[in-house]
């Protein structure tokens, strides 16, 4: 799959829906999806603005921690980034938007962890417990390492599914998703790129664990961190190749920097136990 498709698509005949910007900054996040030959493909937009347009850079990030869960070895749902035209309230917009597939298998179905953990959890039993219990240990601590290193803002509980067939009897998570809240997704611009901290344990609104992704990492049992394949520096030219001209160099630069360096902080973490 071409993970960028460069060349402009008139895609005017989504149906554009609104839904709520967790993030607190201004703006909102417009959804739509199509059925063709039978496939369902869900399309996002980045922060919407009816007056500037877009003004955030959410998909892009998509694509970038898309490659880098390729890169770590970790499974994840794929996106694509498309240059297209949409229409919203009658006005065209010039955009880069992001599409995925649809993760369920035939005769799944999809449910919140956070309403899943609701109905189903023991007394007294917190979600992290709940999952290491249903055995998904390692798939929760391959997602909070993926969310130190890109700080992501929004792992509330719906951004973890849980998927079930009651036919075959079967039940596991789905595949990591929804990865726009990060990196450097509140940064408007070059300057406020160049003043961002990229170390910074900025607050965050996780499910499980606490506020902080640095403190999550240390729900991770010694012993028991996640067999990765190592980031290496040469992987800044795989993570941000073909994204010229759709964000600034200095924003490519910076994203690279927080990457990296809270990649070497998470092995320093794991040496030192």
């Amino acid at each position: 799959m071409n993970r960028i498709i460069h060349e402009k698509q008139d895609m005017t005949y989504l149906s554009w829906s609104k839904i709520r910007n967790s993030s607190g900054t201004a703006g909102s996040f417009l959804k739509a999806y199509s059925m063709l030959g039978g496939k369902k493909t869900y399309y996002k937009l980045s922060n919407f603005d009816q007056m500037g347009g877009i003004i955030g850079h959410e998909c892009v990030n998509e694509i970038i921690v898309d490659r880098l869960l390729d890169i770590l070895g970790i499974p994840h749902l794929h996106y694509q980034l498309i240059h297209a035209d949409v229409l919203i309230a009658g006005k065209t917009h010039e955009v880069y938007l992001c599409a995925s597939e649809d993760f369920k298998q035939r005769g799944e179905s999809k449910l919140a962890l956070d309403a899943y953990w609701d109905i189903e959890h023991q007394e007294g039993e917190s979600a992290l417990d709940f999952c290491i219990r249903n055995g998904w240990e390692e798939y929760i601590y391959q997602m909070l390492v993926v969310d130190f290193l890109i700080l992501n803002r929004d792992r509330h509980g719906a951004n973890i599914e849980v998927l079930r067939n009651s036919r075959k009897k079967t039940i596991h998570l789905a595949p990591l998703f929804d990865h726009g809240l990060s990196l450097l997704f509140n940064c408007r611009d070059d300057a406020a790129v160049e003043a961002y901290d990229v170390m910074a344990d900025k607050r965050v609104n996780n499910y499980i664990g606490s506020g902080s992704t640095w403190e999550n990492l240390k729900l991770i049992p010694k012993g028991k961190e996640p067999q990765l394949n190592p980031l290496k520096e040469s992987d800044k030219a795989v993570l941000l190749n073909g994204l010229d001209g759709i964000i600034s160099q200095v924003l490519q630069d910076k994203i690279w920097e927080m990457i990296w360096r809270r990649w070497c902080a998470y092995e320093d973490l794991c040496h030192s136990r």
